[in-house]
């Protein structure tokens, strides 16, 4: 029996012995197969570098050493929201502060002339530029659309992003070079194609990643950016957890190429110093509301208006989540009937505000449309869709109570607004409407927060039904308070940050 055994196990070691021949004799020749890819794809990212700086160096650029160019990535220059008003609001400070600079913007929109680009931005945003702004017009811009990249979008977006870059500094070397939508993949291509002498500034409005997301995953909870296929398989999230903490170390130190960053809020803040690991370049800069043209609107008395216009201003996305808005007016409405207060449910209207950039924002719309009818109070749902400004002042005027559903909003322009207009603004307890905006003033509530559809319709119903007292101690507070948010605090903030890099641009 014994015998046997030692038989058996000399017979394994042999095997074993025999499979670990095989192995090295593959490993030999695995190994050089594998040095020799190395080398290949060290001269490709080498030949790849030579021809990015060559590519660079032959770009157009500023010849005029009185003058000094600042180039503005912002693709979508000619949409219309809170992105944009900080895009044009930046150009006016640099206009201003800096006679000797010439603005240059990369975007992916057509400009047919500048009178229209001028009319467009007062319509628009009640912003007058007072110079001459030149376009560099990149044909690549849809290779950032996440229509195109229904799985590992942030990956392939950045990647998407990276190639937008290379034609936009290909087309024009600036000697400055702002970001304003939050492409960090680029910098480092900046500092390749226009030099290590281009300074790279940015404005962050929100994290492409942040921990918040890399928790969701983690704790496999369903969301819009996370399937319940992936939310219900531990290896599945297992695998996401790993990608996402990889794109997260790839954000970060991207970012970290940035010489200065400016981000919109304290939670956005808090984001990137966690991410980007940069807290000592990091600089809060509220973005820009006009906040005198609306705090200038009369607030008219609840009884005088025939109509409770609940108004939502954002635009058609998927995470503004205008679904919950609509869930929330069904249940509010259930409310006011329930209840039997001095309301009549039938004077209540929601007014929903929002740009449409695309198809995809095209159906979106008409799903929510659909929403509606299923709920029964389409009749009481106006859709608003891409409205100027002037008519956007018209209906601030008409409405009692302003909504935002956004779930970690990076900062809400839209509630700034709607709380100088002196509505009731009822956001979602969380970001940059919980840690900025819907904060006392002096002790007094500015706003209401909410989670829910329960929440929501509970807040609305709160809203509605105020006293005139009540009513005019919380517009008054949240008027005060949203001065910090005026068009002059953001050209002082953000002259303030870029200074030392502008000052010091030399040709």
């Amino acid at each position: 029996m014994l015998d046997h055994l030692l038989s058996l196990a000399q017979e394994c070691v042999e095997l074993l012995r025999a499979e670990m021949d095989l192995l090295l004799r593959i490993l030999a020749i695995l190994v050089p197969l594998l040095v020799i890819e190395l080398m290949l794809i060290g001269m490709m990212l080498g030949l790849a570098f030579l021809m990015l700086t060559m590519c660079g160096r032959f770009a157009k650029r500023n010849e005029d050493p009185s003058r000094v160019s600042v180039g503005i990535f912002h693709p979508y220059s000619q949409a219309g929201g809170g992105g944009e008003r900080v895009l044009w609001c930046a150009v006016e400070a640099l206009h201003k502060r800096y006679p000797h600079v010439d603005c240059i913007i990369y975007s992916g929109d057509r400009v047919a002339d500048e009178t229209e680009v001028r009319e467009h931005v007062m319509e628009r945003f009640n912003i007058t530029l007072s110079r001459r702004v030149t376009f560099v017009n990149i044909s690549t811009r849809p290779l950032l659309e996440a229509r195109y990249y229904p799985r590992f979008t942030m990956m392939l977006q950045a990647i998407g992003s990276f190639f937008v870059g290379i034609e936009a500094l290909a087309r024009y070397r600036p000697e400055v070079f702002i970001d304003t939508m939050g492409y960090s993949f680029i910098y480092p291509l900046v500092k390749i194609m226009a030099g290590p002498e281009c300074k790279v500034a940015c404005y962050i409005h929100y994290p492409i990643i942040s921990n918040d997301m890399l928790g969701v995953v983690q704790e496999r909870e369903e969301a819009h950016n996370n399937a319940a296929i992936i939310a219900n398989s531990s290896f599945l999230t297992s695998l996401k957890s790993l990608y996402y903490q990889g794109f997260a170390k790839a954000y970060g130190w991207v970012g970290r190429r940035a010489d200065v960053i400016m981000v919109n809020s304290s939670w956005t803040k808090g984001h990137i110093s966690s991410i980007w690991g940069a807290a000592d370049k990091i600089q809060l800069v509220f973005p820009p509301c006009d906040i005198d043209k609306f705090a200038s609107l009369e607030i008219t008395p609840y009884k005088n208006k025939l109509l409770k216009k609940i108004v939502s201003i954002g635009q058609f996305r998927p995470e503004k989540n205008h679904a919950l808005q609509l869930r929330s007016f069904s249940r509010l409405l259930h409310l006011i009937t329930e209840r039997e207060s001095d309301i009549d449910a039938i004077e209540v209207q929601l007014v929903l505000v929002g740009g449409v950039r695309g198809t995809g924002d095209q159906e979106r719309v008409a799903q929510l449309q659909d929403l509606a009818v299923n709920l029964g109070i389409d009749n009481q749902v106006e859709w608003c869709i891409n409205l100027p400004f002037s008519q956007m002042l018209e209906l601030m005027k008409e409405s009692c109570v302003g909504l935002h559903t956004m779930w970690n909003e990076h900062f809400g322009i839209s509630i700034a607004e709607m709380q100088a207009a002196g509505l009731i603004t009822v956001a979602n307890n969380s970001g940059g409407p919980k840690m900025d905006i819907i904060v006392p003033h002096h002790g007094q509530a500015t706003g209401l927060l909410a989670i829910n559809e329960e929440d929501y319709a509970e807040s609305l119903y709160t809203a509605l039904t105020m006293t005139d007292h009540e009513r005019e101690q919380m517009t008054t507070a949240a008027r005060f308070s949203a001065k910090r948010f005026s068009d002059a605090n953001f050209d002082e903030k953000f002259n303030l940050a870029i200074r030392e890099i502008l000052d010091n641009a030399t040709n």
